[in-house]
């Protein structure tokens, strides 16, 4: 892993669904121990969640609610079983909607309003008629990228016609609207239908940028990301941390809370070393 070469001045949060509480345990210990006050924050996919409890300083939250939306799930339900509830939103995409819902009070959005400069990246499908479908055979590029290249800075699904788009979440929180952006950027094609966001169906932007930097890129950057790559780049100012192996957590599998206590707990182990190493 990575040496920690604080202060930082802009914090990145990679996506990967419920890995992301890798990141949430990481900084759990390691925020104040390093004084991480970023000026600039960027995050995508689960990890705009990931971002909003830390400026909110929400993290054990976000982690305690999801614990308590998976105790009664016993199963991940395969995508052409029918289901209750609203139309065009599949069983994860409720529970996920509800755990944002629960976070992100209003004192959290208040926080985050009044916080520091905070971009969500989310992704436009390549048809907007046919938003799911387009997304969905965006997706192989996506994963053919991963294999390929193994690097966090993808390309290949925005050569296939996803466009990425940055929003000022900050605003977002001030307008009453942050809950709809951040269940938006993780909109995962096809367990999640796309929802509209400023009336154009937006999905998952982690398959065009695992890390997107804050923009303007200006000064040091710490990069959180949830899955290990073969190629990360050496960048002057730059610190990509990753995990030291698998974490338990599987993107979306919403049946097992204890691997979200174990995949918290890897994170809380290697804030840990990197403290030590810096001692």
């Amino acid at each position: 892993m990575a040496r920690l070469t604080p202060p930082y001045d802009q914090l990145v949060f990679s996506g990967g669904g419920t890995r992301c509480f890798w990141q949430g345990g990481l900084l759990h210990v390691l925020r104040d121990a390093i004084g991480l006050d970023p000026a600039r924050i960027a995050g995508v996919s689960g990890g705009a969640l990931s971002a909003c409890g830390f400026i909110s300083r929400r993290g054990t939250v976000v982690r305690e609610t999801m614990i308590e939306a998976f105790k009664d799930q016993d199963r991940n339900l395969p995508l052409h079983e029918p289901f209750d509830g609203e139309p065009g939103n599949s069983p994860h995409q409720q529970i996920y909607r509800k755990v944002v819902e629960t976070v992100l009070d209003a004192d959290a959005q208040r926080r985050i309003a009044n916080g520091p400069a905070f971009e969500i990246v989310i992704a436009r499908p390549p048809d907007s008629n046919w938003a799911k479908l387009s997304a969905t055979a965006v997706m192989a590029a996506y994963e053919a990228d991963l294999a390929v290249r193994s690097t966090p800075h993808l390309s290949w699904a925005e050569k296939a016609g996803l466009t990425p788009e940055r929003v000022d979440a900050r605003a977002a929180a001030a307008e009453g609207r942050l809950i709809d952006l951040v269940c938006a950027a993780a909109t995962i094609p096809p367990a999640f239908d796309p929802p509209l966001w400023d009336g154009k169906p937006a999905i998952d932007a982690g398959m065009t940028d695992q890390a997107p930097v804050p923009q303007p890129d200006e000064g040091t950057t710490l990069i959180l990301l949830t899955r290990r790559f073969r190629n990360i780049p050496d960048i002057p100012g730059r610190t990509y941390l990753q995990p030291q192996d698998e974490v338990p957590a599987d993107k979306i599998d919403f049946t097992d809370p204890d691997k979200l206590r174990r995949t918290w707990a890897m994170g809380e182990d290697a804030a840990r070393a990197l403290l030590a190493d810096m001692d």
